[in-house]
This record gives C-alpha cells, structure tokens and sequence, in this order.
C-alpha cells in the first residue's frame, strides 16, 4: 500500500522530450510563441466581442466563449510545459498533476460541445433565414453555453475520478507533456481494459458522434448555400461556415487519434506529439482561422484602433 501510495506523495515526472534534450530548447521557443500568440488572437477576440455592437450576434457570443476556453483550455497546460522544458526538473506535484487532468479534460470536452453548439448557430442561420433572430434568442444562447461548459464539467469529474482510483505501484514517469487520462492509465499496475473500455465510449460520445453531427449539418448549410441567389451571400456564407468547419476537423481529427486510438499508434511518440497538438497549436490557430478571412472582425479591430488614436 505505501508502494502504491508513493505517487502521491512524490508528485509525478513529465517526460515530454526529455529522452532528446537537444530538442526541448527548441519545443520551449516554438510552444512559448504559440501561447503568446494564443493568449493575443483569443484575448482579442473577447475584446472585440465585448466593445463592439455589431458584434453582438449569437454567432460572436459562441465565438467569445470558445475564445475563452481556448485561453483557459491553453493556459491548463502550456505553464507547466514550458517549466519542464526550460530545466532540469521534469516533476509536477500530485496536486499540479490531479488539477490539470480535470481542467483540461473539462475543457476538452466543453469544447467538443460548443462545436456542436457553434454548428447549429450556423445551421440555423443560413438555413433558417428569417427565424434566426427568434430562434437564437440570447436565452437559448446563455442555455446552449451553459450546457457545453456544464456538460464538460461532468465528463471530467467521471472520468478524471475513475482515472485516479487506479493504483500505481509507484510508477512516476508519465510519458507525456502533460497530465491526462490516456497517459495516466498506462501508469496503472493493474487490468485497465474496463478504464480503457469506459474512455473509448465516453471519447464516441463526445468526439465521433459530435463529428457526424456537424458534417451531417453542413451537407444541409451546404445545399442552402448553392441556392442563395447572391454571389455576395454565397461568399460570405461559404467563409463563415468554412471556418467554423477547419476548426471543427483540426480539433476533432487531433482529439480522435489521441483518445480513442492511444493503444493502436504505431509509435510511442506520436500520441505525444498529437496531444500537443491539440493542447499548443489548435488553441492558437483558432482565433487566426475565423479571423483573417471574416470582415466583421477587422472591420471591429479597424474601429477600434481608430478610436484609440482619436483618443491619443
């Protein structure tokens, strides 16, 4: 039982790339610059969505809170790499390590939701023209995104707890860049086949399904779209929904291959990489993706710098 109960009192040691410590200089430079760029696009875009009127649609409002998570989902992970990366000391304290694997699963889950969420805004949108406004009323928005966050709160206090009762027989080398579940279950000591069993059908849930519901979606956006009259219409429509679906495919693609294949990889590494992937790099090209294509949003940047120079 103390052999078992060590973990918890020693912490745990992120791998990462330490077996190629030539690397981690350079992972540290590439992973600090995303999350500074992270921390800029998001922030801006909850900036934008708070000072601007005109973005005060239903459409920014998911976009506001998929910022936000973007930012927390980000910073859950991103400080802890860049300790680990920078020296020697590769540890992360059982406390750290028991907070980062319900934050970031919370988060990860909410954000496979609000996609799905963020999917029916522009379902109904360019489908259901003239009843968006009574439809998407901020009610039923505040509703939607309370159940996204609420309903990733609950997957990670079931599975995070269910993760954590394995015993570990001492194991501390979590081969990852960060804490969570597939990497923790490998630590185990015992038959994980049930925990094993339990997150490939919790990860359907929340992955696959979702996927097939947002493609099937678009099939219907994309008939709608081919009957707008407008070649404006189409072409702003056609953006719109193309970025929403890029976001879609990078999150989901990364999240597919690290939860519900981590035991049919061919090599150790690659689930390592794709967690950061999705924990480093997603969260920063978002904001980029619905941004540098969308005039509304440089038309808002545009008035809002303006007006700091009017002001200055």
């Amino acid at each position: 039982m103390e052999r078992a109960n060590s973990s918890s009192l020693e912490g745990f040691i992120l791998m990462g790339v330490s077996d190629h410590p030539q690397l981690e200089m350079i992972f540290f430079v590439g992973i600090l610059f995303s999350y500074l760029l992270t921390l800029f696009g998001n922030s801006a875009i909850i900036l934008l969505s708070i000072l601007d009127a005109r973005l005060h649609t239903p459409m920014y409002f998911f976009l506001s809170n998929l910022s936000s998570l973007d930012l927390a989902f980000t910073t859950s992970s991103v400080p802890q790499m860049l300790t680990n990366l920078w020296g020697a000391d590769k540890t992360i304290s059982y406390g750290g390590c028991v907070t980062q694997l319900y934050v970031f699963l919370w988060l990860g889950a909410t954000e496979c939701i609000l996609l799905v969420v963020m999917a029916f805004d522009r379902f109904v949108a360019v489908c259901r023209p003239l009843h968006y406004t009574s439809i998407m009323n901020p009610r039923l928005c505040r509703l939607l995104a309370a159940i996204a966050w609420l309903g990733g709160l609950g997957n990670s206090v079931v599975q995070s707890t269910f993760t954590l009762q394995l015993p570990l027989c001492g194991h501390r080398r979590v081969d990852s860049f960060l804490c969570e579940v597939p990497a923790m279950i490998k630590l185990a000591c015992v038959d994980t086949s049930l925990n094993e069993a339990v997150l490939n059908s919790v990860c359907t849930f929340f992955t696959a399904v979702p996927l097939s519901v947002i493609l099937i979606s678009y099939c219907y956006i994309a008939q709608a779209v081919l009957k707008i009259r407008s070649a404006e219409g189409r072409r702003k429509a056609f953006n719109t929904c193309l970025s929403h679906l890029v976001v879609v495919l990078l999150f989901y693609g990364s999240a597919i291959y690290g939860y519900l294949l981590p035991a049919k990889t061919s090599k150790q590494d690659q689930g390592k990489f794709i967690s950061l992937f999705y924990s480093v790099v997603t969260p920063m090209v978002n904001p980029l993706i619905y941004t540098l294509r969308n005039k509304e949003v440089k038309g808002a940047l545009r008035r809002l710098l303006g007006k700091g120079r009017e002001v200055s």
